[in-house]
């Protein structure tokens, strides 16, 4: 059979320019693969095409809306993961720009495809009351337990994404003082978080106990499921529903429904609300833009209130106890009509 257009193109998308150019993330490519993968599906269920037979010739504007348009009716998807679909079918046509220049107006087209409006998100996240009694169910009298304070601990202190987690080595971290620990964000961005002392110390304990400060399981991974092989986002998601239940039924306003992210939106809105300056935290979490972080100074009512407070400056003048409308019998009585 021989090989469409359409095929060695996007293998060549993935193959060369993602993995050898761009150096995307494993996380990335699984997502282009996804959305890909779900292109085939509608072209082969609405536009009666199949795989084998897909060329750069059938796709346009129109296919590719109507194809966005199919995943937000047939898949339910959101407005942001239409975003997100959307995202990669840009970057391939972008590529497709310098490979198949006669077609740059098509392209062109494609790429002129807007993204929806979404829905700014609430930050949910645990005080710090609630973060110290999320770790208090955790129990230290067996490995599994002592594994799984070391895991969620860390993912609060550095205010790590899961996946960063779940990609840790016992190589990632330098337990040398000033002990630190080397993270891979989107797009492999590499960042260094420092370790507070109490992190550190359950740290090289937890490794002590599981050989992990061996140099030669330097390349294994941090924390291991049952079965040796690196937990998954399921899998903490799982281990961190489990205590939350526990501290839920003891003090249910201390803890809401939350997910692994959830502990990063913590880290942030502390460290926030301790004043620390919104670049470190920029930088902390690895975001690209300080607009990203500044949802967490959105989200701090209590800190707005207390910023607007501090910076208040009483310009009205004293006109005595009684205000000068209260003195006006006529237009009190207008007032009190009002709700008759």
């Amino acid at each position: 059979m021989e090989t469409t257009d359409f095929a060695k193109y996007l293998t060549k998308f993935f193959s060369e320019y993602l993995v050898g150019e761009r150096g995307a993330s494993t996380n990335t490519i699984r997502s282009y693969s996804n959305t890909f993968t779900h292109l085939l599906a509608f072209m082969d269920e609405k536009e009666n095409i199949r795989a084998d037979a897909l060329l750069l010739d059938h796709f346009n504007r129109k296919v590719v809306l109507r194809f966005l348009d199919w995943l937000q009716t047939s898949k339910k998807c959101s407005n942001t993961t239409r975003n997100q679909r959307l995202a990669a079918l840009h970057s391939f046509f972008k590529y497709m720009q310098y490979e198949d220049v006669k077609r740059m107006a098509l392209w062109q087209e494609i790429l002129s495809i807007k993204v929806k409006r979404q829905e700014r998100k609430s930050v949910h996240y645990l005080t710090v009351d609630g973060i110290k009694l999320l770790l208090e169910q955790i129990p230290t009298g067996n490995r599994m337990g002592r594994r799984n304070l070391a895991l969620i601990a860390l993912m609060y202190d550095t205010g790590a994404r899961v996946q960063e987690i779940i990609d840790l080595c016992p190589s990632s971290l330098r337990m040398d003082k000033p002990a630190c620990i080397t993270l891979f964000g989107k797009g492999n961005k590499k960042r260094i978080i420092p370790l507070q002392d109490q992190q550190f110390t359950l740290l090289q304990a937890y490794m002590k106990e599981n050989t992990l400060d061996n140099p030669a399981n330097n390349q294994r991974p941090l924390f291991a499921n049952n079965r040796g092989g690196r937990l998954t986002n399921a899998g903490i998601t799982y281990i961190l529903n489990m205590y939350a239940g526990m501290a839920r039924k003891l003090k249910p306003e201390l803890i809401p429904q939350i997910s692994p992210h959830s502990l990063r939106h913590s880290k942030a809105m502390h460290l926030l609300q301790a004043g620390v300056n919104l670049v470190y935290i920029r930088d902390m979490l690895g975001h690209v833009s300080i607009q990203t972080t500044e949802i967490y100074a959105r989200a701090d009512s209590k800190q707005k209130r207390e910023a607007l407070e501090a910076a208040y400056i009483n310009v009205i003048p004293n006109t005595g106890d009684q205000g000068l409308w209260e003195k006006d019998s006529r237009l009190k009585n207008w007032l009190r009509n009002l709700t008759k």
